[in-house]
């Protein structure tokens, strides 16, 4: 469902855990992530202009099955046509290791030098990730965004989160996010996805706290409603209390909401507009609060005060 909604409405590592681990808030800023259908070559050029943080090159769902190598061949001349700072906002999303396509698809795409991860749908345990490590040559490093997909994929989403690439190829390959792909894991849990999304509390928590126990990002679902900003708002918001870092978008036009619902507003991080209400007493968690908000405010530009 991600890909067509895609290709219609643009219109166009080792880790070890600890108490104390926590993802990074100086990390890169993936508040938004867009999916650029690689089969149009219009699209892969409009990408270009877009501002979202991170582009995903899409050739799973937005790409029809007599159409795979064609968009594969293309986009790999679209990337080696771009200067190198624009792998920094990078990746293709693959299709999974268990189709015929994946090993056309990871050999065709790691030929662009500058390619700095993928995308990989359906990651269902951390063994997958061994087998995508092969690919890669020793030494290169590479991060794998890994999509949870499924009832398996949640519940090793901690061994996922936490993988360690052995010796050999792909020793410097790492998992950088988690990814909720909430149809695929809706039809394979039977889950009826409401407009409360209350029966999705449990999975978004339980991906989170995977993703955080070893220092990585999550990112948030679609939100499929693509015409009503103010839903989109509402599952943004939402996202960022539950501790994602970001959000998936399907169109350009969802984007922008994006971007500035998952970084603290100037009042934020200013702590004037905590929304716990009146605070007499900072103890030290506070303050560690305080000072990721800081430095992800800093990191999307907002001007903070000295004190």
């Amino acid at each position: 469902m991600l890909a067509r909604l895609s290709a219609f409405q643009w219109g166009v590592g080792a880790r070890s855990y600890s108490a104390s681990t926590h993802a990074d808030p100086r990390a890169k800023l993936r508040r938004s992530l867009l999916y650029v259908p690689s089969s149009n070559d219009r699209m892969l050029q409009k990408s270009l202009s877009s501002p979202s943080d991170a582009l995903i090159y899409d050739l799973e769902d937005s790409v029809a099955p007599n159409e795979k190598e064609r968009a594969r061949t293309a986009l790999l001349g679209f990337l080696q046509s771009q200067p190198r700072e624009h792998a920094s906002r990078t990746f293709v999303r693959l299709n999974a290791i268990d189709t015929p396509q994946f090993v056309g698809d990871i050999t065709t795409v790691l030929k662009w030098e500058h390619l700095e991860g993928i995308v990989m749908p359906k990651i269902h345990s951390a063994s997958y990730l061994d087998k995508i490590a092969s690919y890669v040559p020793e030494g290169r490093p590479f991060s794998i965004i890994a999509s949870i997909e499924s009832a398996r994929g949640l519940w090793d989403a901690g061994h996922i989160a936490g993988w360690k690439a052995g010796q050999g190829a792909g020793n410097k390959v790492t998992v950088s996010s988690l990814l909720f792909a909430a149809e695929d894991y809706c039809a394979d849990t039977h889950i009826i996805r409401t407009k409360a999304r209350q029966e999705l509390l449990y999975p978004r928590s339980q991906m989170a706290t995977a993703a955080k126990a070893f220092g990585i990002q999550c990112i948030d679902m679609v939100c499929v409603n693509y015409k009503d900003t103010s839903v989109l708002r509402d599952e943004c918001e939402e996202a960022r209390r539950l501790g994602y870092d970001g959000k998936q978008a399907i169109h350009p036009n969802q984007v922008e909401t994006i971007q500035s619902t998952f970084v603290p507003t100037e009042k934020g991080a200013f702590g004037l507009d905590s929304g716990s209400g009146d605070v007499e007493m900072i103890d030290a968690p506070m303050l560690k609060q305080a000072e990721a908000t800081i430095a992800k405010a800093k990191a999307a530009g907002l001007k903070i005060p000295d004190v």
